[in-house]
């Protein structure tokens, strides 16, 4: 009986591990995307976003492994959070939950600016790395790369 059990835990540990590579990849592909676009297009073209540039070092690169773990994390979280259900508030409460977190903290790091505009941006970025990671996950398990949590 015990061996059935620790087979179960293997199997729903293996399709979290699964869930929470797929969550890190897509996070950290949104992570490059708009980091290129913040230095590449905003900050280049709206001055008053300048404060998004970022110089591609070391620092950049801890960013992008922090998103890629706080990615596999929500991956994760996401695979138990939805489940089998139906219901769109389990899927839009998870990506807000992480999205708005992890928005909020990178503006804590930001020195005060008379213009909240890159605030907003910071926080939709995060929400919108966090719906690409959802929409990779709804992907994944559509397709049963990825079984949902019973």
């Amino acid at each position: 009986m015990n061996r059935i059990l620790d087979h179960q835990y293997m199997a729903e540990r293996l399709e979290s591990l699964k869930a929470g590579i797929i969550g890190g990849l897509a996070l950290g592909l949104a992570f490059l995307i708009t980091s290129f676009v913040n230095t590449l297009v905003l900050a280049k073209y709206f001055p008053i976003l300048v404060s998004l540039q970022r110089d591609f070092n070391w620092y950049w690169l801890m960013s992008g492994a922090i998103a890629g773990f706080s990615g596999l994390l929500f991956g994760v979280t996401y695979r138990y959070i939805i489940r089998t259900d139906q219901n769109p508030h389990l899927n839009s409460g998870g990506v807000l939950a992480f999205g708005l977190v992890r928005g909020l903290t990178q503006i804590e790091g930001l020195n005060a600016s008379s213009t909240v505009l890159p605030f907003v941006v910071l926080v939709g970025e995060s929400i919108l790395w966090f719906a690409i990671a959802a929409i990779a996950l709804d992907i994944a398990l559509q397709r049963s790369w990825v079984k949902p949590f019973r």
